[in-house]
């Protein structure tokens, strides 16, 4: 088995208010007014982060052009995609704020604080293989940084306005993709499980997980299910053949765990007297987009915007003019248009179980 050290450089590549005394407004209108959340707290990978990886040491970035070219300022800040990424889109809806900070921006006010903000590592996963192929933040860092963050809040508000803050506010977690189409299926490193044995590890500690942001006072949590990953750029060129089709093992495996997730979530709101635990469904939607993307005015579906390697960098010579027309920016993330469909529906079908 090769060493884990020879491999970091290819796969990470391939993985890839309650009203506290401060004034603080969502910069946009929102059409769930009735729905009020003081703050937004991501956690996961590349879907939510806004930019943490910025500030480690990994090869995983995207703070670089052609990165961030649609996003407020034309700035690229370490989103995965050509704009806004989910982490943004549901601050906004919620109208919360209009982009959701890293936690590790050196430059965060209290403000920022006091309404969310995202601990998601680009390249993380469940699986501490995954993190340290990519050297990124793992769950327990994650969770680590969250507790640093419970304490700033303290300083900030109180102890009693911060437990009502985050009983109030809405947690979101995306994470397990990385896990399931680049360590299980692009490395050799955990094939003495077979993936039903994969994925119930992955959903243990997704459960562990959870349960440990109830107990520091995390109530209205959502996690995100798998999309059909079998089918972004780069999965379709390694295993597509010739038609670059979807690879449907790949599928198979994020339907395994979506229903593994599901079931795991069911019970534990059972568990959890106070928890509002919910499963955001997200494979149907997004299979329905790149299946009949025409329908929803895509005009690319298979390829990506910005190509053709696993990830945009600045000698890139394939980038679109319009990106709106792609579903896919780089080979495994989407683009801003995308992910503003697909959370649009998100919020659309769940809001109501928040609450």
């Amino acid at each position: 088995m090769m060493k884990l050290s020879s491999l970091k450089s290819l796969d990470a590549c391939l993985l890839v208010v309650m009203f506290y005394p401060f004034a603080v407004t969502a910069t946009s209108q929102t059409k769930y007014r009735n729905f009020t959340f003081p703050a937004l707290i991501a956690f996961g990978d590349s879907v939510l982060d806004t930019g943490n990886n910025n500030y480690i040491e990994t090869i995983v970035k995207a703070n670089f052009k052609p990165y961030g070219r649609d996003f407020i300022g034309g700035q690229a800040t370490g989103r995965f995609s050509n704009g806004r990424i989910p982490s943004d889109f549901l601050a906004e809806i919620l109208g919360i704020k209009e982009t959701l900070p890293p936690y590790l921006d050196p430059n965060l006010k209290v403000e920022d604080l006091l309404t969310g903000v995202c601990f998601a590592s680009a390249g993380s996963g469940y699986d501490h293989l995954t993190v340290e192929i990519a050297s990124v933040l793992s769950v327990e860092d994650q969770l680590n940084m969250f507790k640093g963050y419970i304490g700033k809040l303290k300083a900030a508000v109180g102890e009693a306005r911060t437990a009502l803050i985050l009983a109030k506010s809405i947690f979101i977690i995306s994470m397990g993709s990385n896990d399931i189409a680049g360590t299980y299926f692009m490395t050799s490193f955990r094939r003495e499980y077979n993936i039903q044995e994969y994925t119930s590890m992955l959903v243990n500690i997704s459960s562990n997980f959870l349960q440990e942001l109830y107990k520091f006072g995390a109530r209205k949590i959502g996690v995100v299910s798998l999309s059909p990953i079998g089918c972004v750029p780069l999965q379709r060129t390694i295993g597509g053949g010739k038609e670059r089709d979807c690879v449907e093992s790949i599928n198979q495996a994020a339907t395994v765990y979506n229903s593994k997730l599901s079931s795991s979530i069911m019970a534990l709101n059972k568990k959890l007297s106070e928890a509002r635990l919910v499963y955001l469904e997200n494979y149907s939607e997004f299979n329905k987009l790149i299946q009949h993307h025409k329908q929803f005015g895509f005009e690319v579906e298979d390829s990506a915007c910005c190509g053709p390697g696993p990830v945009c960098n600045s000698l890139s010579f394939k980038i679109c003019e319009d990106a709106t027309k792609y579903v896919f920016w780089d080979s495994v993330h989407p683009t801003e248009r995308t992910y503003n469909i697909l959370v649009s529906d998100i919020v659309k079908k769940n809001i109501h179980k928040f609450v």
